[in-house]
């Protein structure tokens, strides 16, 4: 039986916020959008399966957190082959995730909450338990024509009609008893659709009407890309032909021919108020490419999947930024970036093994929130969660895994169900067992055992968000300034738009050292506003280190109050008049000022901890050593 509905899931004064991005117009352009997998973020009623309802229930963790807007995966009537992408009624809730009354109750409290509300729509293929696809089956020409019905080759047909293999591995073909293969560009339960015939046209026009009336904000298009295949669909040649996330170029993915269909939806969703948007999971094989999906007529924006898969790199990161800033500027369109999903490893692991892994992802955090542009959550990694590396066959539910070739089959492990209470059932995800077990590590990585300890990844992306929505030089524009730095080091600065909120004024720049070293330079900025990483113990600091010859920049020297931040030091905060009023933490209490100023919480970020502490002043300019793997912002 359900359990009741908290209080929390009311919208409380202190999550009403006044000033939301998603308030301002054109709100997608620099928004953080929190994107759910809805399995595993909260179960309701102890199936062990996440669902609407429970959803609804934890939103306001979002409205903390500081998000904007939430993206859920697919809720739909689903045979759940694929997680839900394998859609049997595109306008009905799955039992397993509620009703569409729950789904109706969600979209009312995030507005409440001051968040919008994205869902999935999955145009390429439906399930194989559609309609639609059952009365193709029946042998109807008129109905297989809304599918890719083709006639096999060899003797007797019984061949594939081309040697195009599934994302998933095998053939991308199955054959039904009458002779005739269709093609699954995914699993077998996914056929896909015909986007040459004019009722699937005006089908999927319907469904998105359909949940526009609803009151939800947008859509994120999956498989954008891969609607429209080449005339006669030719053979490709070559195995591997497509993995999930990737860039190579073939007949059935980025054909041009998907663009008029992506004018048509913006013409539909230009018609509603309240700047209802699309978002493209498009894979491209170059960001000039991907840029054409988010022309004016067409979506509001592209996920960055180049900025996902880049590696731990100074120079590559640096080229991937400037690639995508170029391209998406050309066409006067906002850059996303993305730093996991449910698809891919989580960045925690992909980055590498245990503490170095975590000092990486945190560090990637605040350069992803640093950039212009939109950015992209993925539910746990303001946890700081790993992948699930080690689960037992029988649990694992990704099609790919069953099928032994194409794709590792692996995704189950950053599906895991996440953990909300150091106690309880699954952590807090709900009143039962989970679908995937959870490690018992993650009890402390909860949000409960994260929540007030200021050096937690938690606190983290809440005083970085936090920071983001209220900073002039964070979020808008579409181009960074980029400073001479080390080796291994990226410094840039961001250049104020209006006149910030609170404290936050002026110019920002961000610096992020790379490698597995402190690295020393000039200060870039007059204080630390917020550091990847906890400050080390004034033992671990040089005595001195003269000025580096490749040193960034210049600053006013010193930090709050003409001292170091040898202490670790808080950002300016707002006095009772709103005047800005440098304060420092005292050392041995936790990092919380002296003089009452908590009560600020929630408006202004916990204490920056200074990671670049001093290290010497060198010939007149403050001399810093910035962390291995960290990132800094600094006040310029």
């Amino acid at each position: 039986m359900a359990h009741e509905l908290t209080s929390s899931v009311q919208a409380p004064e202190d999550l009403r916020r006044a000033s939301s991005s998603s308030d301002r117009p054109g709100w997608w352009r620099e928004a953080v959008i929190y994107q759910v997998y809805v399995r595993s973020f909260a179960d309701s009623d102890g199936d062990g399966i996440g669902d609407l309802r429970g959803a609804r229930e934890r939103l306001p963790h979002l409205a903390r957190l500081g998000a904007d807007a939430v993206w859920l995966t697919p809720f739909y009537a689903s045979p759940q082959a694929d997680g839900g992408y394998d859609v049997a009624d595109y306008r009905a809730v799955d039992p397993v995730f509620g009703g569409l009354a729950d789904a109706d109750d969600l979209v009312r409290t995030a507005h409440d909450l001051g968040l919008r509300v994205i869902v999935d729509i999955v145009p390429n293929h439906t399930s194989d338990r559609h309609p639609w696809f059952r009365e193709a089956l029946a042998g109807d020409p008129a109905c297989r024509d809304r599918y890719l019905f083709r006639p096999g080759k060899g003797p007797d047909g019984c061949l594939p009609p081309n040697d195009w293999e599934s994302v998933f591995g095998g053939p991308a073909w199955t054959r039904v008893p009458d002779g005739d293969w269709y093609l699954h560009l995914f699993a077998p339960e996914q056929p896909d659709l015909n986007w040459e015939n004019e009722e699937v046209k005006a089908e999927f026009e319907s469904v998105l009407r359909f949940w526009l009336d609803l009151g939800v904000d947008g859509f994120r298009v999956d498989v954008a890309h891969g609607m429209v295949k080449a005339p006669g669909m030719p053979d490709i040649g070559h195995g591997e032909q497509a993995r999930l996330i990737g860039t190579q170029q073939l007949p059935f993915f980025d054909q041009d021919g998907v663009h008029e269909i992506h004018r048509v939806w913006r013409r539909l969703l230009d018609t509603y108020e309240g700047e209802r948007i699309a978002v493209a999971e498009a894979w491209a094989p170059t960001a000039e490419r991907l840029a054409l999906y988010v022309r004016p007529d067409e979506l509001h924006q592209a996920f960055n999947f180049q900025f996902l898969n880049c590696p731990w790199d100074a120079a590559a990161l640096r080229r991937v930024i400037d690639d995508s800033l170029r391209a998406t500027a050309s066409v006067g369109a906002p850059t996303t970036w993305v730093l996991s999903n449910h698809d891919v490893v989580r960045h925690t692991t992909r980055y590498g093994q245990g503490a170095a892994g975590l000092r990486r992802a945190r560090a990637a955090a605040l350069l992803m929130l640093a950039l212009p542009g939109s950015a992209y959550v993925y539910q746990g990694e303001e946890l700081g969660l790993p992948e699930v590396t080690e689960l037992p066959d029988e649990v694992r539910q990704d099609p790919a895994f069953q099928r032994g070739e194409g794709q590792d089959g692996l995704r189950d492990g950053c599906r895991v169900p996440i953990p909300w209470t150091v106690e309880g059932p699954s952590y807090g995800f709900g009143p039962g067992g989970s679908w995937l077990p959870q490690p018992s590590s993650w009890r402390e990585l909860s949000v409960e055992a994260q929540t007030g300890d200021p050096d937690s990844t938690l606190e983290l992306y809440r005083s970085a968000l936090a920071m983001r929505r209220d900073h002039p030089a964070l979020g808008a524009g579409d181009a960074v300034e980029w400073l001479p730095a080390p080796d291994g080091v990226l410094a840039f600065r961001r250049r104020a738009r209006g006149a910030g909120t609170g404290p936050w004024q002026g110019d920002l720049i961000c610096t992020v050292n790379l490698t597995d070293r402190p690295v020393a330079l000039r200060a870039p900025g007059s204080r630390v506003l917020l550091s990847s990483t906890a400050p080390p113990s004034p033992a671990d600091a040089p005595a001195a280190v003269p000025p580096p010859d490749n040193a960034v920049g210049t600053g006013p020297g010193g930090g709050p109050d003409g001292e170091g931040a040898r202490d670790g030091s808080r950002p300016d905060t707002a006095d009772g008049d709103g005047r800005a009023e440098s304060r420092s933490a005292v050392p041995g209490n936790g990092g919380e000022p002296a003089d009452g100023t908590a009560a600020l919480a929630g408006k202004v970020p916990p204490p920056a901890r200074e990671l670049a502490v001093e290290a010497g002043q060198g010939d007149g300019g403050r001399t810093v050593l910035l962390a291995a793997e960290s990132c800094v912002w600094w006040a310029s």
